[in-house]
């Protein structure tokens, strides 16, 4: 099997491997199997993350991005992966804006005043109740306000902790990925959800377990930025003995 090269990033806790196939061809190209996915994001035995970005080329702009969870599930939308592939790609020579296709939209990055910042686009509020909101920001979501019935396993939690004013704390339960430090989507939803309940649309500060972001615009065009940051490169030579301990000797 191929050797494959990545990139560790990271944006408030949420971390990534990033590989950019978007000049691989033929045999060199990377088959992104469940098993793989999962021996790649274990902590102790593979590299370790909350997602997989893989980079590919677009057919409507730039880059086209795949996502997967660390279970081994795809994701249709992850705003804090968007910002840190956005931030690599501006780092090796693509200008900003850079355009990303996702599954269902296409979004752009850029720096921001604050970080790197990505337009999510639209933000659709499919059911209400004094307990919860749920989002279709492309993945969904459910925006918890109190947390007294089920948590549904379909779809990413965020739980509203607290709020003063203009800043909110979540704390974040992932379909595929499990408990994680951030979630730029979900800070997305939460700000969607906390204008629909409150009837105005203003910036808020979106506090996670592993950092702020800020997340401003309407409903109809959202904006998430923050800090992202390039932990560092790495090469695995040999993934067969990645999937296989004993290949490796």
């Amino acid at each position: 099997m191929n050797a494959l090269s990545f990139a560790k990033m990271q944006a408030q806790g949420n971390d990534f491997v990033l590989v950019d196939q978007r000049h691989l061809r033929g045999e060199h190209r990377i088959l992104w199997s469940e098993d793989l996915v999962r021996a790649l994001a274990q902590r102790r035995f593979g590299i370790g993350c909350d997602q997989i970005l893989v980079l590919e080329k677009g057919r409507r702009c730039d880059v086209r991005m795949r996502i997967f969870n660390n279970d081994g599930s795809t994701a249709a939308n992850c705003g804090n992966g968007l910002r840190c592939a956005g931030f690599w790609l501006m780092k090796h020579g693509i200008p900003a804006p850079i355009g990303i296709e996702l599954e269902d939209r296409t979004v752009e990055v850029e720096q921001g005043e604050a970080g790197i910042r990505v337009m999510m686009g639209q933000a659709v509020i499919l059911e209400e109740t004094d307990k919860h909101t749920d989002i279709d920001l492309g993945n969904m979501h459910r925006v918890v306000f109190e947390a007294t019935e089920p948590l549904p396993e379909d779809r990413n939690i965020e739980l509203v902790s607290a709020q003063i004013e203009d800043h909110v704390w979540i704390d974040i339960i992932e379909r595929g990925a499990g408990r994680t430090l951030a979630c730029g989507s979900g800070a997305c939803a939460t700000a969607v959800a906390v204008w629909r309940r409150e009837g105005h649309v203003r910036p808020l500060t979106i506090e996670m377990p592993g950092g702020r972001v800020l997340v401003h615009g309407s409903s109809d065009a959202l904006w998430l930025e923050g800090e992202v940051h390039h932990v560092f490169d790495g090469v695995i030579p040999d993934l067969d003995s990645l999937l296989d301990p004993k290949a490796g000797g």
